[in-house]
């Protein structure tokens, strides 16, 4: 049987309550008498009990993570962003998906109730509402790129619109006239203010060129089909922005197999930038957000707000967009 913590204290010669607040850091202790019982505790080889160390603390250094999907390279990087800020604060990561329909959706969040200290949401059909419906305020919440149009949440999101207007500009400037998107879903509020920007921008930039608007869900299938559906129509558009990534590559993959030469008869680019976007030929220009980052600063704010509650308070971060130009869309600045 290994050591107990009032072997410990018994070692330091301190009282057990010493020993617990030194342990589970939840009191005052002086330095001396908390550097003599760190001693005591490696010498010998002592491991705290998770489980007596929630019940003392009601902490069970857990976080919630739910997301639409698992799927794709954006969700992996979102994950190892979110990963990396738990490690550096010794928290562990209860990650679960849950779909469109309502009731799963509770179902998911409601199982999480007592098994973690709060929660990092990304839903698209989740709102602040729905949130304070389901949770009834039991525990800190961030939603990261989900709409809470309430502000009852914190909520990390990307300037989605800023990149989208950037990136169609770029288009224009490069002497593209005829510029189609492929939007998201409509429900997802990143795919909403994506195809704003592009509303927007074309009609600020190309007021007489007419919006072609194609139907995706974020899936490469989804965008390969749009690709098909460009190469029908009988207008074909000299520029494609896809609202992500994956849409983009999937396009890029129907425009070739028709034989296109990119961006000689096609421009086209994508959003995110996820690691394949370079790697992929001709290499797609996108707009980059920084994934892992938009995971680590929900991270980080969640955690902050766990280990202050007095202080929580509803608050907005925006991750920045930035373009990134490269060879398919045939321009270099």
């Amino acid at each position: 049987m290994g050591a107990t913590l009032k072997d410990v204290a018994r070692e330091a010669r301190v009282s057990m309550a010493s020993a617990s607040r030194a342990i589970n850091g939840t009191g005052a202790v002086t330095d001396e008498i908390r550097a003599r019982i760190v001693e005591a505790a490696s010498r010998l080889h002592y491991v705290p009990n998770s489980g007596a160390q929630s019940l003392m603390t009601r902490r069970t250094r857990m976080i919630g993570v739910l997301l639409h999907s698992f799927q794709g390279e954006f969700f992996s990087e979102l994950i190892r962003g979110i990963d990396a800020a738990a490690r550096t604060r010794g928290l562990h990561l209860l990650v679960s998906t849950a779909h469109d329909a309502a009731e799963e959706t509770s179902e998911a969040l409601r199982a999480m109730v007592g098994r973690v200290d709060g929660m990092l949401v990304m839903l698209p059909h989740v709102d602040g509402r729905f949130l304070q419906d389901t949770l009834r305020g039991s525990m800190p919440v961030v939603l990261m790129s989900t709409a809470d149009a309430e502000h009852v949440h914190m909520s990390v999101h990307v300037d989605n619109y800023g990149g989208a207007r950037a990136l169609v500009k770029h288009l224009v400037a490069s002497g593209r006239q005829t510029i189609a998107h492929i939007a998201g879903p409509a429900e997802n509020m990143d795919a909403q203010e994506r195809l704003r920007g592009y509303r927007d921008e074309l009609a600020a930039a190309l007021p007489r060129s007419p919006e072609l608007i194609l139907q995706g869900d974020f899936t490469e299938e989804s965008g390969y089909k749009a690709g098909q559906e460009i190469l029908t129509r009988g207008v074909r558009p000299d520029a494609v922005f896809a609202a992500n990534d994956m849409m983009a590559i999937g396009c890029m993959s129907a425009l070739l197999d028709a034989g296109l030469q990119l961006p000689r008869d096609m421009a086209l680019a994508g959003f995110d930038d996820i690691p394949t976007a370079r790697f992929v030929r001709p290499t797609l220009t996108t707009v980059r957000i920084k994934i892992a980052d938009l995971g680590s600063r929900a991270l980080d704010q969640l955690a902050t707000a766990i280990e202050n509650p007095g202080e929580q308070s509803s608050r907005v971060e925006t991750v920045s967009a930035e373009l990134v130009i490269r060879a398919s869309c045939g321009a270099h600045t």
